[in-house]
């Protein structure tokens, strides 16, 4: 028995039975260690980025942390990006990340560097294990940490740590983890009175809230109070679809958010951040609700959101029972139009066409925007977005989600040029035979840039501003990378192309990529 094996077996004996790696040599203890214990799962990233993209879509799906191994330091700055966008989901993840032995450190060897300072600005929780003896307990102390608020918690596994001997002893422990903090009743009365203040309120909602009971009860509030739901532009999970309730998210145009909340008096925050522009911009606010507008927090991050949205419905007397208003599906003709595709087409088809139970990842960017609004009645889905605004997400989360929910239809709207920042991803996929269909919104540029470039104002583009902006010299060829990565794929240029592509895609199992050319 070493550090390592004690490291797997704590993990194991707390329902963590997934890992997402790419090791180095520093992480081989614990691969041989991972290797003993069939029982966890080890998911290889060709990429780091893939990794912790994955490790977020699993938890996101699973409810429960998966654990990631990366390799030094320079392993850790290169899965970043969806460290951010795991800490903005608020998932919970148990980050590995090994270093040097401890005597080693002071060669200052070339793979040497500040792991602390990299991982801290990522993580709610950060932790070095000193020496084997210790192991188990900061195991314990980071997967506390990560399900507590939750959020990211860093562990760092030094070689002799992990290759340290440990007598036999005691089965390892399980954490003791709190139950979710319940909401203040001075919070709860505070949010009544707004609601029966006869002004404008709306619901601003975010993480659990936006589960189908919660958003139940939310929609039993709305009907009684008047007040409108929304939920961020950006949240980690939304259960919607037919038979649910449907809900509109706060925009990400700053015009189109300022519009949107304009006549808003006082808003009640369910765990959500009130709503701020992504960037600034010339002559435009930051803050997007207006400045007279009443912030009324009922519940922060952490807090039991669906029991405080169950609370404030009992304080202002609405039954269990009381009538929802749902989302009825789709009636009417549902032909599609045919000729040329367009992104608006893709967006269509697939929301009428998403069976029921599909999980849809979303980092479809610009192209795909109108999937939301299109897909309030669509079949019974959860719907994953990027949350924190690092592109590269998409193809990893979707590999992450598949692994979770094994026996449901994973669908990825993925927007070329984000995508090949982890395109690694879709060798993941082939591996583990995962059940995703990838739809690549081929518009063969970075069309979000040039909407960004007017909003600082710049309306006219020259030679150097276009190649900075457009992807078709040379175009890429979804179809051969995806093949070469053992996906199957397929290229549309019209909606029958699509449509032909797309319903084969959803009939067979394994992973299948279309180019939606566009």
């Amino acid at each position: 028995m070493n550090g390592a094996d004690r490291l797997c077996e704590t993990l194991l004996a707390n329902d963590i039975d997934v890992c997402f790696a790419n090791p180095g040599t520093s992480e081989m203890h614990f691969v041989a260690a991972l290797d003993r214990r069939p029982q966890m799962r080890c998911v290889l990233g060709l990429f780091e980025g893939v990794v912790t993209g994955a490790a977020d879509g699993y938890a996101r799906m699973a409810d429960k942390p998966a654990a990631t191994l990366l390799h030094l330091g320079p392993g850790l700055a290169n899965g970043l990006a969806n460290l951010h966008n795991a800490r903005r989901a608020r998932t919970p993840m148990i980050n590995v990340v090994g270093d040097h032995a401890t005597y080693f450190l002071k060669h200052d060897a070339p793979l040497a560097s500040d792991i602390d300072s990299l991982a801290r600005p990522m993580s709610q929780w950060y932790g070095r294990i000193g020496r084997a003896e210790e192991v188990e307990a900061k195991t314990l102390e980071a997967y506390e940490a990560a399900m507590r608020l939750p959020g990211v918690a860093t562990l760092v596994l030094p070689a002799d740590a992990a290759w340290g001997e440990l007598p036999a002893g005691a089965p390892p422990r399980r954490a003791s983890l709190p139950p979710f903090r319940s909401v203040t009743r001075e919070a709860v009365r505070q949010a009544a009175e707004t609601l029966r203040s006869g002004r404008r309120v709306a619901l601003l909602m975010t993480g659990r809230a936006l589960r189908a009971d919660a958003l139940a009860t939310a929609d039993r509030i709305a009907a009684t109070t008047g007040a409108r739901l929304l939920m961020q532009t950006s949240n980690s999970r939304v259960e919607r679809g037919a038979g649910r309730v449907s809900i509109d998210n706060v925009p990400y145009p700053v015009d189109a958010a300022l519009a949107a909340l304009a006549d808003i008096d006082a808003m009640i925050v369910v765990g959500a951040k009130v709503p701020v522009a992504f960037f600034a911009y010339p002559g435009k606010p930051g803050l997007l609700v207006r400045e007279d507008c009443e912030i009324v927090d009922l519940a922060r991050p952490g807090d039991d959101l669906a029991e405080a949205l169950a609370w404030l419905a009992d304080e202002l007397g609405i039954a269990v029972d009381a009538p929802v208003r749902v989302s009825r599906g789709f009636t009417g003709d549902m032909t599609l139009p045919g000729g040329t595709l367009t992104d608006d087409a893709v967006a269509l088809a697939v929301a009428r066409m998403l069976p029921e139970g599909a999980i849809v990842c979303d980092e479809s960017i610009t192209a795909g925007a109108r999937f939301f609004g299109l897909s309030h009645d669509s079949a019974p889905h959860d719907y994953l977005r990027i949350t924190g605004g690092s592109i590269g997400i998409g193809i990893p989360l979707a590999a992450g989600a598949a692994v979770a929910c094994p026996d449901r239809k994973v669908v990825a709207l993925q927007a070329d040029g984000s995508g090949m920042f982890t395109v690694q991803g879709l060798w993941t996929q082939a591996r583990e035979r995962l059940d995703i269909v990838t739809v690549v919104f081929a518009n063969r540029s970075y069309a979000i840039l040039e909407g960004e470039m007017r909003n600082v104002g710049v309306n006219h583009f020259g030679r150097n501003a276009e190649r900075m902006l457009t992807l078709d010299d040379p175009a890429l060829d979804w179809v051969s990378m995806a093949r070469g990565m053992g996906v199957e794929a397929g290229r549309a240029e019209t909606v029958e192309d699509f449509v032909r592509l797309f319903e084969g895609a959803l009939r067979q199992r394994g992973p299948f990529l279309i180019e939606a050319v566009v």
